[in-house]
């Protein structure tokens, strides 16, 4: 197996305002649908596809993603944790965890991020990517939600583009190679966003898209109605 499907970061040190109340006592990830934290069904999901190395940053409320959590004995995988004294945002995030990523190509998700999406299947991306002289990424776009109903990026052919028809929204799952951020350094706040543009312009960026179920959960009432939804199944 690829050292792209042993190792996965979860992005988990947003301070999550739109949910407050909520996340005003606890961090977002660790709040729960159907009984479960919605950072614990992405680790779930992240082993059964084989990843056993899993690195969590975190910043806001961060001790209690730690002590719930553990180090991942339970799931059958090995927790890492990144500590932020402030969000580095997610690319600043990357750099500061590259120790406990180590090299090669891995998975990145938010921790907000509830899907039934499955991570094996991202094997013959991760491959790909591997065997590149240049670094690249791919993404996992879903359709438009009614929230960003002109999406991120276009997709044809398995292939990113900055422009044109169709248009997906980006999924916040996607593979990338740790070559991209090794200019970076460690404490530096920058958003993945230009990584994203510079490495689409670049030609260097595939995509697929996928159906299935697949929501960010962003507000109170998105929480609830999913956890409505996920205790009637």
């Amino acid at each position: 197996m690829t050292h792209a499907l042993k190792t996965a970061m979860i992005f988990a040190a947003g301070r999550g305002e739109r949910m407050r109340p909520l996340t005003d006592t606890c961090p977002k990830p660790l709040l729960e649908v159907a009984g479960k934290p919605l950072i614990v069904w992405q680790i779930e999901r992240l082993a059964a596809a084989g990843v056993g190395t899993i690195v969590i940053n975190h910043a806001w409320l961060g001790e209690q993603i730690e002590a719930s959590l553990g180090n991942g004995s339970r799931w059958g995988v090995e927790l890492r944790y990144s500590p932020e004294t402030e969000a580095l945002e997610t690319a600043g995030g990357i750099a500061q965890a590259r120790h406990l990523i180590g090299d090669g190509v891995f998975i990145a998700v938010s921790g907000d991020v509830f899907c039934d999406f499955n991570y094996s299947t991202l094997r013959d991306h991760a491959e790909a990517l591997k065997a590149r002289a240049e670094p690249g990424m791919h993404l996992v776009m879903v359709p438009n939600p009614p929230f960003h109903p002109k999406g991120d990026f276009a997709l044809c052919d398995g292939v990113l583009a900055l422009e044109g028809e169709p248009r997906y929204t980006f999924g916040n799952i996607g593979l990338y190679d740790t070559r991209m951020f090794r200019d970076l350094a460690p404490g530096t706040r920058r958003a993945l966003t230009p990584y994203y543009r510079e490495t689409i312009a670049g030609g260097r960026a595939s995509g697929e898209r996928y159906e299935g179920r697949w929501e960010n959960v962003g507000t109170p009432a998105q929480l609830r109605a999913l956890d409505d939804e996920l205790r009637t199944l």
